[in-house]
């Protein structure tokens, strides 16, 4: 079989790759950027996600546990950088203690390894300059290079036989009786299928492919300060406040990275252009469609309060800042200096709710991955196995 697929980050990478090894199919993968993981993979703060977070029976619960194995031995394989330096989820008043607890009855249903329930002393013994009334304690969370593992993973798909084709954007793609015939930069290529994992793109493929679907991404923009000089040392790990169950988001956090620096952050502001990486990034056209959509109005119009605050919050360091000194009260405003941010592509359906599982959809040849935000990184090689899965993909 000859596949084609949309997107060369992590995900629409990990998938050519279990195509390629496990079907013996031909594989090619189309980007309109100059380099792979360009925009989410490239974009994040490195966490390999242990599965504490999510709905038991999920797609996300279950593909994020065998996720992380699965990347845990192909970093080591191939001396990609992998710490498990581990998270601390905690608790800064008694009222987010039920919020608390359920994260750890959800840990231990997705059977995450080592999850601990510390009180305050206990919490100080894991992060010496943390504080809180308790905390969750992932001791197996994570950091990873994913930059460094998508570029691995394109290594894979050219070693097989298949294609990275970087600077190919697809412009036109067409279903015919025995494939589909796909325009990328000046070439016409024909699959007999089609796998888009385009994140931010998602929606402009599945224009061409007649699947517009029930939902719609909204770009969120994640902003981001680093820690300076010896402020990094008062973080060892991951710091994570208990989060909002309105929202697919984890709210600020301190997040050591596999380079030695240490993020605080992402706030959660809709930006103004699928890829608007800064508030100076305008799209009229991304914009005029996100907001045409009848779920980002209704997402508006119930959440606005919260869309406020973090629109000011996106202006003032002071936020940032007050966020972190919640957990670690020892840092001054000059340890914050603001750093490179990213954007979430987040699946919004028609009645405004955003989707919190991963979601994918089989169009006749095409099969689109209409959400993978967090934890896709983590996941994306089983995500991969359970595409190459579905029967109707390769089969049909």
């Amino acid at each position: 079989m000859n596949i084609g697929i949309v997107g060369a980050g992590i995900v629409g990478l990990a998938v050519a790759r279990e195509v390629a090894r496990t079907r013996g199919a031909t594989v090619t993968v189309l980007d309109k950027e100059d380099r792979v993981g360009a925009h989410q993979t490239g974009h994040n703060s490195g966490v390999v996600h242990a599965g504490i977070y999510y709905q038991p029976g999920s797609l996300k619960a279950r593909l994020c546990r065998e996720g992380v194995a699965l990347l845990r031995q192909y970093c080591a394989e191939h001396h990609i950088p992998y710490d498990e330096v581990g998270k601390l989820v905690v608790a800064s008043t008694a009222a987010e203690r039920p919020g608390l607890r359920k994260i750890a009855e959800r840990a231990r249903a997705n059977q995450v390894p080592g999850i601990a329930e510390l009180d305050a002393l206990a919490l100080r013994e894991v992060e010496p300059h943390t504080v809180g009334v308790a905390a969750v304690h992932s001791p197996h969370t994570a950091i990873a290079d994913f930059p460094a593992v998508a570029r691995r993973l394109a290594l894979d798909v050219e070693e097989t036989g298949g294609s990275v084709l970087l600077s190919h954007p697809v412009r036109a793609l067409r279903e015919t009786a025995s494939g589909v015939e796909v325009l990328a930069g000046s070439r016409r290529l024909r699959f007999d299928r089609l796998i888009v994992c385009a994140g931010l793109g998602t929606d402009t493929v599945a224009r061409m492919a007649g699947a517009a679907g029930d939902v719609r991404i909204v770009p969120f923009r994640g902003e981001y300060y680093a820690l300076a000089g010896a402020s990094k040392d008062l973080v060892r790990g991951l710091i994570y406040p208990v989060p909002d169950p309105r929202y697919p988001f984890l709210g600020v956090h301190l997040t050591r990275r596999i380079d030695g620096e240490v993020l605080v952050g992402p706030n959660a502001v809709m930006a103004l252009a699928l890829e608007g990486y800064s508030w100076g990034d305008v799209d009229l056209t991304d914009l005029r469609r996100i907001l045409a959509w009848e779920g980002t109005r209704r997402l508006a119009a119930r959440h606005w309060r919260t869309g406020a605050r973090e629109v000011l919050g996106s202006m003032a360091k002071g936020s940032f800042l007050a966020a972190a000194r919640r957990y670690v009260p020892e840092l001054t405003r000059a340890d914050l200096v603001r750093t490179a941010g990213g954007v979430r592509a987040q699946a919004v359906a028609r009645d405004g709710s955003m989707l919190d599982d991963f979601a994918i959809d089989v169009h006749g040849r095409v099969t689109l991955v209409r959400n993978a935000p967090s934890p896709a990184a983590t996941s994306s090689l089983a995500i991969a196995r359970h595409i190459v899965g579905l029967t109707s993909v390769l089969t049909r």
